[in-house]
């Protein structure tokens, strides 16, 4: 199956992620909210599929462009 790399569009930490590996998810649907200068930005699923793998764990720090989620479509 064809699978989608998720990639931050922000630099700070990952403060909450609120998918789990394995779980179904629409396109849109939040899959972690990143703070950034005190701001809660969500990352949102670029596409419908499964979450195969979260790549980064909760309170992390996360640098623009890290691979965090990998979706299979």
């Amino acid at each position: 199956m064809p699978e989608v790399k998720v990639l931050s569009e922000v630099t700070g930490n990952a403060w909450k992620i609120v998918v789990s590996e394995g779980q179904a998810v629409e396109e849109g649907d939040e899959l972690m909210i990143a703070e950034a200068m005190k701001m809660e930005i969500p990352q949102l699923a670029p596409e419908t599929g499964t979450v195969k793998k979260i790549c980064v764990e909760e309170g992390a720090a996360i640098s623009e462009d890290d691979l965090i989620f990998i979706i299979e479509t």
